[in-house]
């Protein structure tokens, strides 16, 4: 499939991740489904898209016209029977087996050509393609949160990956105003393999008492970064952020250097997920 045969996309997953991306899509002129299979996501995800959007025009990055144009390319669903699209971007949670079941019922659905895309964080595509039809078309897209602001989208091919997938899925990214960087299929792609330690070491730090986690946090903004490591877990989810870690421990074959915190797992344990759930290593 190439760029200009693509009319409609559908987003799999409504959470955070899910509902920037669907917000980009509609920006970028598509017809948009986003999908999840909790109903009570939908309100929530819409709700998030407007406000963004708003926020946007009030800073005249967008016109009003716009705005609505992009919100009346969006259509919301919990049935799977209305997924038919061009493009399927998953979002859903970091679960092979989920997302592989997702990933079929959409097969069952749809044209062989259409391209499978998967936003995972750490989960190697080749164990995607391996288990569903046509595997040529399976590839990963992987956006950074805030989806809707940040510009890196990392294109990823397995070895079953079409060099046309990758193509046209390098310039959709193009269309929708991001920046694609390609890479093979490895534990963590580019980003997430260089940053691990980012939050691993932090963590690491916690773990020994060497200081809190405001001090770690102060430190590193000292040194140029927007976000400390807590605040940044926080922001992505400190679930989100530990399931990915957890994958790529197993990945690297348990290399230490990649060995989950105890303390992130408490705090996932005890529901403290970051932002989204009022508290973190953080209150909000």
């Amino acid at each position: 499939m190439q760029l200009n045969e693509i009319k409609k996309i559908a987003i799999i997953g409504a959470g955070t991740m899910g509902s920037g991306i669907a917000q980009v899509s509609a920006l970028a002129g598509y017809e948009t489904i986003l999908f999840d299979i909790e109903p009570r996501m939908l309100p929530r995800a819409m709700a998030s898209i407007e406000a963004n959007l708003a926020e946007a025009v009030k800073r005249n990055k967008l016109s009003a016209n716009a705005q609505q144009a992009a919100l009346s390319r969006i259509y919301t669903t919990n049935f799977f029977a209305d997924l038919q699209a061009d493009v399927f971007i998953e979002a859903i949670i970091e679960n092979l087996d989920i997302k592989l079941e997702a990933f079929q019922q959409i097969a069952k659905n749809n044209a062989p050509n259409c391209i499978l895309a998967t936003n995972t964080s750490s989960i190697p595509i080749t164990r995607l393609a391996a288990h569903l039809p046509n595997p040529e078309r399976i590839v990963g897209m992987h956006f950074f949160n805030p989806a809707h602001l940040m510009r890196l989208v990392e294109v990823i091919a397995a070895p079953s990956t079409s060099p046309q997938v990758v193509e046209t899925i390098r310039q959709l990214t193009e269309k929708m105003g991001k920046v694609p960087v390609t890479a093979n299929d490895a534990p963590g792609f580019i980003v997430n393999r260089v940053a691990r330690h980012y939050y691993v070491e932090a963590l690491q730090l916690l773990e020994e008492g060497v200081a809190d986690h405001q001090t770690i946090d102060a430190l590193l903004e000292s040194c140029g970064f927007k976000m400390g490591a807590f605040k940044l877990m926080d922001l992505i989810g400190v679930d989100v952020n530990f399931s990915v870690t957890k994958s790529m421990f197993d990945s690297f074959h348990y290399a230490p250097r990649f060995r989950p915190s105890r303390i992130q797992q408490q705090k996932v344990e005890a529901g403290h997920h970051g932002r989204k759930t009022g508290k973190g290593f953080y209150e909000y």
